[in-house]
C-alpha cells in the first residue's frame, strides 16, 4: 500500500480522532506556529505511539502564512523521494487548493481534508453501509478530475484499493452495478464515462 502523509496545519485545525492515523500506511508530520505553545493530549499520545512515523515541525518565525510555506516546503521534498506516496494537508484553508491542483498536473496525489476523519482513506475504512461506501467513492472519483480511470478493469481496481483491498468480489460487483444504474458510471464494451453530481 502507498505511503499517506497526514501534513496537519496545527495552527488551523486541532485535530480530535488522531488514533484512526496510527496504522502502519500512515506517516504524520504536525506543523506547530512559533507562539503554539501546547498540543492536545490525543496528539501527543497518538503520535507518541507511532514513534518514528510521526513528528511535530515547529515553525521558527511568524508571518503571513509562514506555516503554509513549510507545508508546501515538505510536500515537495517528501514527494521529490517518494513520488508514489499520497499527501493529505489537513487544514481548513482554502489557500492550498491552488497548490494542490498543480501538484496534481504534476502526477502528485494530494488532497485537502478540513479534518482528520475526512481524509479520503480514512473514510472508506469507516464506511460500513453500501451508501457510505458509494458516497466514498463518488468523492474519490470527483477529486481524481481528468484522471479518472477509463477502463473497467481500472475503475474496479481504484475503487477496492480505495478500501484498503478489503472488499469481498461480490460486494465490489455491486458497488460497480449501483453506480451504473445510478446513472453515475457508463461502461461501453470496457470503456468507462462518467455523469457525477457537479
Amino acid at each position: 500500500m502507498k505511503t499517506n502523509y497526514v501534513l496537519i496545519d496545527y495552527e488551523n485545525v486541532q485535530p480530535d480522532a488522531m488514533a484512526v492515523l496510527d496504522k502502519e500506511h500512515f506517516k504524520v508530520v504536525v506543523f506547530v506556529g512559533a507562539n503554539q505553545s501546547k498540543v492536545t493530549f490525543e496528539v501527543a499520545s497518538t503520535l507518541q505511539r507511532m514513534g518514528e512515523r510521526a513528528e511535530y515541525v515547529k515553525i521558527s518565525g511568524n508571518g503571513s502564512n509562514a506555516l503554509d510555506f513549510h507545508i508546501a516546503y515538505y510536500i515537495g521534498h517528501l514527494a521529490s523521494r517518494e513520488p508514489e506516496a499520497y499527501f493529505h494537508i489537513v487544514s481548513k484553508d482554502g489557500g492550498f487548493d491552488p497548490l494542490i491542483q498543480h501538484l496534481k498536473n504534476k502526477k502528485v496525489l494530494c488532497c485537502r481534508s478540513n479534518s482528520v476523519t475526512d481524509i479520503p482513506i480514512v473514510k472508506a475504512a469507516n464506511s460500513k453501509s453500501p451508501e457510505e461506501k458509494l458516497a466514498v467513492i463518488i468523492g474519490d472519483l470527483k477529486r481524481r478530475g481528468a484522471s479518472r480511470p477509463r477502463t473497467a478493469k481500472t475503475l474496479s481496481s481504484t475503487i477496492n484499493s480505495l478500501f484498503q483491498k478489503q472488499l469481498p468480489e461480490q460486494e465490489l460487483a455491486g458497488l460497480l452495478a449501483e453506480l451504473q444504474r445510478k446513472g453515475l458510471v457508463t461502461v461501453n464494451e470496457t470503456r468507462v464515462s462518467y455523469a457525477l453530481p457537479a
